[in-house]
């Protein structure tokens, strides 16, 4: 059949860094996907723009990065999806095309997957489109999810052959974790290789451009939720036919080493191929097709993940990535209860607390830098931090300067903090409730964590504007942590009225030495408050807080039977910690009350426990 426009496949792996064939992988089993990579293009440096699903899904789904338009950037924010900003599926419809998905979506917003899908369904499949209609179809696979390893998975991999990062310590459980998830992937690869028979079977093949890419990275320590390549980094593969080949700028066959690419880019490139105009506002850029441009740089981001509070910002060329850490004072290593499941954490755990570690494997237990900067092509495991290196002087400072350059033009929103009022689209778009410039330029001074901007954030205390506010107490904190003196906050505490800012300071304060005072103080607050996510807050400030234990624990002990995942994984932690009981074995995660919310694609079929 001859057609003006080509369909679009989409194959979807969970969870899923480039390791396979075609990326040099020497244990995956990937037949399907390295044949896929022959006859098309794959891409060495392609990058999520956030390492876990949901905002990186907000990304794909929009083109825009979800730290753009908050709350989405947190995991399970679900928060209003604004007007006048445009879906790829939204679009595609309006063009003519039969738009199906099959079957998780979790965008992070409360936008209706069934309204803009023309089916979105386990069954959904371009087979059901009208006659002669071109076709967009995304087949997502749930089998490398991250739940995948929490229980033995069969399969040919030898746990004593797979290759245990340097950043990670070399125990049965890690090693058992990495084989089930090589089995794993070798079953993703024949659910690929299922839907490519089908393109083939239904003579469509020579009209659809196929894209392969996952959402995010691996689920080892250090890797989801993480702002490392192996949390970041994604396969990209692209197969063009040869009545479309004109899109396409490279040989069948190549690895694209130069020209990084984001998922942010799939929108405006699948957008551009099928001959659709690009709205305005896009973050990503197309590159395939007309006007396809190379990238210098690709960004990323994490903000809350599951329970625990976390801000990071990066910027990845060819060869470096650059890694901003807004919250240095919290270690990589806070407790999750879902990803506790994994007996690769436990395991991992368990060595840091025996003392067993070395220092690039221990690192992940401690506070953070505030900058890192990796040279991938001598450093793949980014256990060398390069920062206040000479010889990287200009590098740096050109990511250093990309990176600042990309949070303003996008007018990142991760510096206001979940939960405040001025959480909203149109903060991004008012400079005056959100000036990001010199709120950029406080947080700076925050990381730094130099005891001579004490007077700085004090006087920032008194803004009118409470980001400000917000910032100065952060930057109070971590001086705190560290153990520089940052003076009385009584009168800031009893005249603050912004709960984000006041729980900062009354955790800043009990670690000025008042603990057991500001720890009722905010035992009180979340007894206080119906908000999910400021009792969020206020757990993670009381589990940072060294006090009395009898003063928190019945509060922890009540909260771990709570309605919210993630405020009873956070309390039933603290209670754990707070009786003595807690190691890393530990059963935390409740299955019994656990309820998969935002087409998350955990189901009793793909995850058995539930």
């Amino acid at each position: 059949m001859s057609q003006s426009r080509p369909n679009i496949l989409c194959i979807v792996s969970e969870d899923c860094p480039p390791w396979n064939g075609t990326y040099g992988d020497p244990i995956a089993r990937t037949p399907n996907l390295d044949r896929l990579a022959r006859d098309g293009v794959a891409w060495r440096v392609a990058n999520c723009t956030a390492p876990v699903c949901a905002p990186s899904r907000f990304a794909i789904l929009t083109g825009r990065h979800a730290e753009a338009v908050p709350p989405a950037q947190h995991m399970a924010a679900f928060g209003p999806f604004p007007p006048g900003i445009a879906t790829y599926p939204d679009l595609f419809r309006a063009a003519g095309y039969y738009c199906t998905n099959n079957s998780k979506t979790h965008y992070n917003t409360d936008l209706d997957p069934a309204q803009i899908w023309d089916e979105t369904s386990d069954t959904a499949h371009w087979r059901n489109r009208p006659a002669e209609a071109p076709f967009l179809a995304v087949f997502n696979t749930m089998l490398t999810h991250e739940s995948c390893t929490f229980a033995p998975k069969d399969g040919p991999t030898d746990p004593d052959a797979v290759r245990i990062p340097s950043y990670l310590p070399d125990t049965p459980g890690m090693r058992e974790s990495l084989a089930r998830y090589y089995n794993q992937i070798a079953r993703m690869d024949a659910f690929m290789g299922e839907r490519l028979a089908e393109l083939e079977a239904d003579g469509v093949a020579e009209n659809t451009i196929v894209f392969y890419y996952s959402d995010h990275g691996s689920p080892l320590p250090r890797s989801k939720r993480f702002c490392y390549d192996e949390g970041l980094g994604v396969p990209m593969i692209v197969r063009v036919p040869e009545r479309w080949r004109h899109l396409l700028a490279h040989d069948p066959g190549t690895i694209v080493e130069n020209a990084p690419v984001s998922l942010v880019d799939l929108m405006p490139t699948q957008l551009t191929i099928a001959g659709i105009a690009l709205p305005a506002g896009l973050h990503g850029q197309a590159f395939l097709g007309a006007g396809a441009a190379a990238r210098t740089y690709v960004f990323g981001g994490r903000d809350r993940m599951d329970e625990r509070y976390d801000f990071t910002r990066t910027a990845r060329s060819a060869r470096y990535r650059y890694i901003r850490n807004y919250a240095p004072h919290r270690i990589w290593g806070q407790h999750y209860a879902f990803a506790w499941e994994g007996q690769h954490y436990k395991d991992y755990e368990a060595a840091h607390l025996a003392g067993t570690l070395n220092a690039a494997q221990d690192r992940f237990w401690h506070a953070k830098p505030s900058e890192e900067f990796y040279d991938m092509a001598v450093d793949p495991d980014a256990v060398h931090n390069l920062i206040g290196d000479p010889a990287h002087a200009q590098a740096i400072a050109a990511h250093r300067a990309a990176l600042d350059a990309h949070m303003l033009e996008v007018r990142d929103c991760g510096f206001i903090p979940e939960g405040s009022p001025l959480e909203h689209w149109a903060a991004h778009e008012n400079d005056d409730a959100y000036p990001l410039a010199d709120i950029m330029e406080l947080a700076s001074r925050a990381i730094a964590r130099q005891a001579e901007n004490v007077p700085l954030f004090r006087d920032r205390l008194s803004s009118d504007n409470p980001i400000i506010r917000y910032w100065a107490a952060q930057g109070l904190l971590m001086l705190a942590i560290a153990g520089t003196p940052i003076g009385d906050l009584e009168e800031a505490l009893a005249g603050e009225n912004g709960p984000t800012v006041w729980i900062a300071l009354a955790e800043a304060a009990g670690h000025d030495g008042h603990a057991d005072r500001h720890a009722e103080a905010l035992v009180t607050f979340v007894r206080g408050t119906t908000q999910k996510r400021l009792q969020l807050q206020a757990l993670n400030a009381l589990t940072a807080l060294e006090h009395t234990a009898s003063i928190s624990l019945p509060l922890a002990q009540d909260l771990a039977e709570d309605d919210d995942e993630y405020v009873r994984g956070a309390a039933g932690y603290l209670a754990a910690r707070l009786t003595g009981a807690y190691t890393p074995e530990s059963q935390i995660f409740r299955f019994d009350l656990f309820k998969p919310t935002g087409h998350s694609g955990l189901t009793g079929r793909t995850f058995p426990r539930l």
